[in-house]
């Protein structure tokens, strides 16, 4: 065995024999820190992971290793890296790190320690302000924060707490010593891919993962749900977890949590001030929302009273806060415990109000607004990193992070002292560490990488509970110091490993516990909205797919010829141009006209631009969609976007898409529960379908219509078979015109969609309590009842485009009423269902 200077060594007293390829930890140049104790021995908790891991053949690995990146691609597991506006697919690292049982002990007594210190802290910061008074903290140290809010200074928190949640970022150090490097008080993410890498990794290795005896991260999950419930002011209050939407850097996770815990998923305009409570807007009215997790920044949170620019927020927050009409976890404010100019503070501050010295000690930090702490930093430059001591950016130096005076250029070097020197205030020096590093498979092999550990708290009647794992996050370069989910870091599972079996838990409560309840639930008008345009982008789609297979089977098929059928073709070319499906001219060669409406990538109705359409919509309803219906949505996008040679390779490409359209439509079926969420998904389905299949017969069923037109009218609305079953001749104009249009008992004719929307319609609430039929039933019933009573011979051209019109005018009544934007969305009438 040699070490990477060449030279014989001996093995370590403890070292166990593991496979072959697992002994290249010996001849890698550095050796991770988290395999090997304090005295050069491999920490037994590695030792016990690789006897297992390396009893795996490399291709079993390989083939484990695909299966969890599968599954995070097919479910959609993605983040988006500061500053990009394009989602990322979660970089999961597929060994885990683990941490012994003892030893995860002692970090959980120092996290609960820690908590409770923060919370202290922020209960005086906001209320007596001794420790400001008193000398414990300088006043500008608080004050140059941002996120001190001084809207919140004497507001007693509802539900009696400023910190329900809580996390700290750690890194060990060479020595093995475990360090804080900063906490996170504000709204700290990570949870949610914490529990996902928990999913994936237990799933990729179930055996390994059960013979290691890992702690399961269920119980915390359950402490925290019931934490918030019981801080509530009634019995099944209603929990809310506010994001700022699918543009937010880890939307994914707040929908992972959302749907895991069992909480509404809402963004600021979801909500509405009413009375001294907070409501969410639904398709039924105003229901009273009791607690809000938060995933926005204290200071967009009302923009009333704070950042007036805001519109993440919900104007009248605050004062409802003040008037203990909702809990808000963390209370707004919070965020001010984040600041690194406090972390020089904190040793004293637990000593004057816990009486004990801090348990885990956090980066030597100076903050540079004290005449001392500056002139150190100063004399020192060299030695010291520089921070923004309340941001993520160093005042005066573009892009975040830290930076490293002696890195820098003389100017630069010269610059960043005179601001210092002027402003101190604004910077922290911080001592410069190494962080320890953790085994990553990186081509083939195991490699050291440095890790920074995240470690999340909750709070509970009985004090605070720790997750028994964490987030860890790890950097690609060898030598980082920080680490942030930017290009090239990774993310991995976190084990805690103890020492006899782990009970099996579930975030399942126990059956005697719940009280049965048979209640549909009401969906929050964003949602309802959303759902509504899912389905019409589906349809939309489908009718675009439709069309191409039509154009391009007569190209692939020398027996479909003649002028009139010439003809057809040419009008699906120009319903196709008209539906922005395609740039080019009618005139042009049918081949790139179905090429271009099926990939267009600039073309807002080719059937790529609206799966991807239907995707960004669904992205805003992951808590609401089965995995199984994400995986469709993202195939049929994939399936699109890859390049097709030639005309039957648009076809295919068309049929193979639109059997997954399909799928989707049988998964919301068979699947979903009849709830309003589900018949506004059909509502968009049904409205769109009507619209679409008018068109299709005022285009193709024109009153001089050949049999070729009728022909492909009957594929377009996929007839063929039940015409050809009612009727022993060619397509007729006055047949197919019943069977599409007025025919009741066609899923496919404009009738069924017609009276399925009705019925949906009928089953949704009023809004209104005068007893007086809505708008969108109104124009419902009037359909229905002319589509009823009509005769083919009666229809022409010009009543299928004012039955057309009636339709669009319908679906924009259902947005208007049920969606309600801008001015209209108080609903200043009467309503019914205030709860």
């Amino acid at each position: 065995m040699t070490s990477h200077t060449g030279q014989e060594r001996k093995p370590r007293p403890g070292h166990r024999k593991v496979a072959s390829w697992t002994r290249d930890y010996e001849r890698l140049p550095g050796i991770p820190d988290e395999y090997l104790n304090s005295d050069g021995s491999p920490r037994e908790v590695w030792t016990r992971f690789f006897d297992a891991f390396g009893g795996l053949s490399p291709a079993d690995i390989e083939r484990r290793f695909g299966s969890a990146d599968r599954h995070l691609r097919e479910a959609g597991v993605t983040y988006r890296a500061p500053g990009e506006i394009a989602d990322r697919i979660w970089p999961l690292s597929h060994v885990p790190l683990l941490i012994d049982e003892t030893e995860w002990k002692q970090i959980s007594v120092a996290m609960i320690q820690r908590a409770q210190l923060h919370e202290l802290v922020l209960a005086d910061l906001y209320g007596k302000g001794r420790l400001i008074s008193e000398g414990g903290v300088p006043a500008a140290a608080i004050a140059g924060s941002s996120e001190y809010l001084r809207a919140m200074r004497g507001v007693t928190p509802p539900g009696g707490r400023y910190l329900n949640f809580f996390a700290a970022d750690l890194g060990r150090g060479p020595d093995g010593r475990w360090w804080v490097l900063g906490d996170r008080t504000q709204a700290p993410s990570g949870m949610g891919y914490a529990l996902e890498n928990r999913l994936v990794l237990s799933r990729a290795f179930t055996d390994l993962y059960k013979s290691m005896n890992v702690e399961r991260v269920a119980p915390f999950f359950e402490a925290f749900r019931d934490n918030l419930r019981a801080s509530a002011d009634r019995d099944e209050p209603r929990i809310g977890l506010l994001t700022p939407g699918p543009f937010s850097e880890t939307y994914f996770e707040h929908a992972t949590l959302a749907r895991y815990l069992g909480f509404l998923l809402v963004e600021g305009d979801d909500l509405a001030v009413s009375g001294d409570r907070i409501h969410i807007r639904t398709v039924a009215g105003l229901k009273r929302l009791d607690v809000l997790l938060r995933r926005v920044d204290s200071n967009s949170l009302d923009p009333l009273e704070l950042d007036a620019s805001s519109q993440l927020g919900v104007p009248g927050l605050i004062d409802v806060i003040r008037k203990n009409g909702v809990v808000v976890a963390n209370m707004p404010g919070s965020g001010v415990m984040e600041a690194r100019a406090l972390l020089g503070f904190l040793p004293s501050l637990c000593e004057k109000l816990l009486g004990e010295k801090l348990k885990m000690p956090h980066i030597a930090t100076w903050w540079c607004g004290q005449k001392a702490a500056r002139e150190e930093v100063l004399d020192r430059l060299d030695d010291f990193v520089i921070e923004s001591a309340y941001g993520q950016s160093v005042p005066g130096f573009p892009g975040p992070g830290p930076v490293l005076a002696a890195n820098l250029s003389p100017a630069d070097r010269e610059r960043l002292r005179a601001a210092i020197n002027n402003r101190g205030i604004d910077y922290v020096g911080q001592e410069l560490v190494r962080l320890s590093t953790t085994p990553v498979w990186d081509n083939g092999r195991l490699a050291p990488r440095p890790f920074v550990l995240r470690v999340f708290a909750a709070a509970t009647p009985e004090g605070w509970t720790i997750m028994p794992g964490g987030f860890c996050r790890i950097a690609d370069q060898p030598d980082a110091r920080a680490v942030s989910m930017g290009a090239g870091a990774r993310a991995a599972d976190v084990w805690v490993v103890a020492d006899k079996a782990v009970p099996a838990t579930s975030l399942l409560p126990a059956v005697e516990t719940v009280r049965i309840r048979r209640i549909a639930g009401w969906v929050p008008s964003r949602a309802a909205d959303n759902l509504f345009w899912l389905g019409r982008y589906l349809e939309r789609a489908e009718s675009t797919l439709r069309l191409v297979r039509a154009l391009s089977v007569p190209q692939r098929d020398p027996g479909k010829g003649g002028v009139s059928a010439q003809l057809s073709v040419e009008r699906i070319q120009r319903l196709l141009v008209t539906w922005g499906a395609t740039s080019l001219t009618a005139r042009s060669q049918p081949s790139k006209i179905a090429a271009q409406a099926l990939q267009g990538e600039d073309r807002f109705g080719s059937a790529l631009s609206l799966v991807r359409a239907a995707q960004r919509t669904a992205t805003s309803l992951r808590e609401r969609l089965s995995p199984d219906a994400w995986q469709v949505i993202t195939e049929m996008v994939e399936r699109l976007g890859q390049e097709v040679e030639d005309d039957d390779g648009v076809v295919s490409a068309a049929e193979l898409t639109l059997q997954e359209l399909a799928s989707f439509a049988g998964l919301a079926q068979e699947n979903m529960n009849r709830a309003a969420g589900w018949r506004f998904l059909e509502m968009g389905r049904r409205a769109e379908r009507a619209i679409n299949t008018t068109r299709f017969a005022r285009q193709f069923a024109y009153d001089e219509a050949s049999a070729d037109d009728l022909d492909i009218l009957l594929t377009l609305v996929d007839c063929q078979i039940t015409y050809r079953s009612r009727y022993l001749v060619g397509p007729l104009l006055a047949p197919v015109r019943d069977l599409v249009v007025l025919d009741p008992y066609n899923p496919r004719s404009v009738a069924f969609q017609v009276s399925a929307l009705n019925d949906h319609i009928a089953n949704l609430p009023a809004l209104k309590e005068n007893g007086l039929m809505e708008q969108p039933q109104r124009l419902a019933v009037a359909l229905q009842s002319s589509l009823v009573t009509g005769e083919a011979s009666e229809l022409h051209t010009n009543s299928l485009f004012v039955l057309e019109q009636d339709l669009l005018g319908l679906s924009s009544a259902i947005g208007s009423h049920y969606f309600p934007h801008g001015a209209s969305a108080m609903r200043p009438e009467k309503l019914t269902g205030l709860a």
